[in-house]
């Protein structure tokens, strides 16, 4: 049994890890062909991210065979001190496997930026509220923007930024405000995001920055709803779309379109068509692409009523 799964729900049969490491990983090409392999032996669905820098991803499957897989990461050397955090539902949340190389696991577009030399400091799930609530703090929301408008932390700033790749800039663009703050406090889903943004930040000469160990993910695990300052629901990316406290699965959906979370009153809107558009991109795409989404809707109907499985992905 993997450590840390919660099993009080017997009916949620996936176990989902999500796991990251920062490590000098040169030969990170020759781990695809046998990674890939071991997950489609075992069932394993999901994506890992491999890079010179280690290796990054959320996969899923039967716990006994999920735990294959990990065990072949964690036992290199390399990635023996993998940040794991796991997770359980009720149906396979990935449609395939994909192993993928890429030049950084989490891009953020900076030359030199190592969090193996430099990173702010860890603060425990259960030190945060203390953090966060010092009037010398700042809290910054590290995510993109359609994740902070699902929820977020009590009084985080929003950079407003579509990806990673624009947090550096805006950090750069509000780099008098931020030194008039004793300390900086970020945070992100599962952690990762925020090894590369405080490296950033105290490569920039700011002394003072924290960031929440573990993630928001962790977060919502070790603290109980009573005692949280988390508010909404934080998004995830897999088919569940959104997390709560505990872990459990929100009531989100996404747009097949755009990919962004709908509420259940987004779902109401006149533009609101399932897998066809949002009132958040109806305007954005043009007929003839509504027209490419109906049909691809219409063959994921169809799979789903006479072959029994999943269009996507089968």
């Amino acid at each position: 049994m993997i450590a840390g799964v919660k099993l009080s729900v017997m009916k949620q049969n996936y176990t989902i890890a999500a796991l990251y490491c920062f490590s000098p990983l040169p030969c990170f090409a020759e781990l695809r062909a046998p990674l890939q392999a071991l997950c489609q032996e075992n069932g394993v669905k999901g994506t890992l991210l491999l890079a010179a820098e280690g290796i990054n991803g959320t996969i899923a499957g039967l716990e006994h065979d999920l735990e294959k897989v990990v065990s072949f990461i964690i036992t290199r050397s390399e990635l023996a001190s993998a940040d794991l955090k796991y997770s359980t539902a009720c149906e396979m949340p990935f449609h395939r496997m994909k192993v993928r190389l890429r030049k950084e696991i989490v891009t953020m577009g900076v030359d030199g930026v190592d969090p193996l030399k430099k990173v702010g400091t860890y603060v425990l799930p259960q030190d945060w509220n203390a953090l966060i609530q010092d009037k010398d703090t700042i809290l910054i929301d590290t995510r993109n923007d359609y994740e902070y408008a699902i929820g977020t932390f009590a009084g985080a700033v929003n950079p407003g930024i579509k990806t990673f790749r624009k947090f550096p800039q805006w950090i750069r663009d509000h780099d008098a405000e931020l030194r008039k703050s004793k300390k900086i406090a970020m945070f992100c889903t599962g952690g990762i995001r925020c090894e590369k943004s405080t490296a950033y930040v105290c490569g920039l000469g700011f002394d003072q920055v924290y960031h929440l160990k573990g993630g928001i993910l962790k977060y919502l695990e070790k603290i109980s709803q009573e005692n949280s300052l988390w508010q909404g629901q934080c998004f995830i990316f897999d088919e569940r779309v959104s997390v709560g406290h505990d872990l459990v699965k929100g009531d989100l959906t996404l747009c097949r379109a755009c990919r962004k979370p709908l509420a259940p009153i987004n779902r109401q809107a006149s533009h609101y068509l399932e897998g066809i558009s949002c009132e958040s991109c109806y305007e954005e795409r043009s007929e003839k692409d509504r027209a490419r989404y109906c049909e691809r809707q219409k063959q994921v109907l169809l799979a789903e009523k006479y072959k029994r499985r999943p269009h996507i992905g089968g």
